[in-house]
C-alpha cells in the first residue's frame, strides 16, 4: 500500500509540477476568432498578436481586434504551438484567455514555458540589411488617402518599412501612413501586409514615428 501511495504521489507531482510556471515577455504570434464569422463558408481572418505573459492556465496578448468576453480565440506561437481559450477579460488592445487544456497538455505547456524562461536571451541575431524591431507600443493608426483612420497592430518595423496587421486588405501599391510615416503596400503577409517607407528612416526614431498622429 505504501508503494502504491508513493507511486500515486509521484504521478500527481509530475502532472502538476509545471502548473505554477509563468513567462512574461514579448513573443510574436497570430490569432483568429473562429466564432466571429457570419457563416461556415466565410474564411476566418487571422491577425498578428504579441504575447505579454503566459502560464499553464492564462494567456495575455495584444492585437488589432479584441473579441467579446466568452468568445473562443485560437492562437499560435512558434515557442508554444497552438493554444485555444476563451476571453475572460478584454483589455484596451488585447485580451486575457482562459486556456482550454487537459492535464497532460497543461504539463507539456509548462515544460515549454520553463524552457523559454531559461533560453529567452539566446536569440539568433537578425542579419537582414535593416534590422527589424518589435516596438514597445505596437498600437498605431493607419491613415488612408481619403483621411480614414483605422487602428492597426505593428508586427515589426525597420528603417525601410513596417509590417502591420489590421482589419483591411489594401491592394499592393496603395499609399498610406502608419503613425506619422508614409509608405506603400508592397506585399501581403499571412497576418497582414507590409509597407515600404517612401524615405529611409533614422533607426533611433522608429518608435516615435509609429505613434498615432494627434487628432485635430
Amino acid at each position: 500500500m505504501a508503494l502504491i501511495a508513493e507511486s500515486d504521489e509521484l504521478a500527481h507531482g509530475s502532472a502538476y509540477r509545471w502548473h505554477d510556471v509563468r513567462f512574461i515577455g514579448a513573443i510574436a504570434g497570430r490569432y483568429a476568432l473562429p466564432e466571429s464569422r457570419n457563416n461556415a463558408e466565410e474564411k476566418v481572418p487571422v491577425y498578428a498578436c504579441r504575447l505579454c505573459s503566459i502560464s499553464t492556465r492564462l494567456l495575455v496578448a495584444v492585437g488589432p481586434v479584441v473579441g467579446k468576453e466568452g468568445e473562443l480565440v485560437a492562437t499560435h506561437f512558434d515557442e508554444f504551438g497552438i493554444l485555444r481559450g476563451r476571453i475572460t477579460r478584454r483589455l484596451p488592445s488585447g485580451f486575457v484567455l482562459d486556456l482550454q487544456l487537459n492535464e497532460a497538455e497543461r504539463d507539456k505547456l509548462g515544460a515549454k514555458i520553463e524552457w523559454q524562461k531559461k533560453h529567452v536571451h539566446a536569440q539568433v541575431p537578425d542579419k537582414r540589411e535593416h534590422r527589424r524591431i518589435l516596438p514597445r507600443e505596437p498600437r498605431s493608426t493607419i491613415t488612408l488617402g481619403d483621411g480614414t483612420r483605422i487602428p492597426c497592430f505593428v508586427i515589426d518595423v525597420s528603417q525601410s518599412g513596417v509590417a502591420v496587421s489590421a482589419p483591411i486588405s489594401p491592394e499592393v501599391g496603395t499609399p498610406m501612413a502608419v503613425g506619422r510615416v508614409v509608405g506603400r503596400v508592397v506585399r501581403y503577409l499571412d497576418v497582414g501586409f507590409a509597407l515600404q517607407f517612401i524615405q529611409l528612416q533614422a533607426p533611433e526614431g522608429l518608435e516615435t514615428i509609429l505613434l498615432p498622429p494627434v487628432a485635430e
